[in-house]
């Protein structure tokens, strides 16, 4: 009987020590696989402001040039 107690810990020490590293390494794997989702996700979005940003300089120049003809003005090019 006094056998155990000394088995019972020992048993409860090994699951609790066995769960607490494939804790840690699940958690550990998952931050590295964030990682490489989190980098798609900001050059995804420095993509489309990028393409918003060209987009909307050409609309601005096209708008530029439309109204500088209504006004008569004259856009001479070298």
């Amino acid at each position: 009987m006094d056998w155990v107690p000394i088995l019972f810990v020992t048993f409860k020490v090994i699951v609790l020590c066995t769960g607490m590293f494939y804790a840690i390494k699940w958690h550990y794997d998952q931050g590295k696989k964030g990682r490489i989702n989190e980098r798609r996700a900001v050059l995804r979005a420095t993509g489309q402001v990028v393409a918003i940003f060209v987009l909307s300089l050409l609309l601005l120049g096209v708008a530029t040039f439309f109204v500088s003809e209504m006004f008569g003005l004259e856009l001479v090019f070298p």
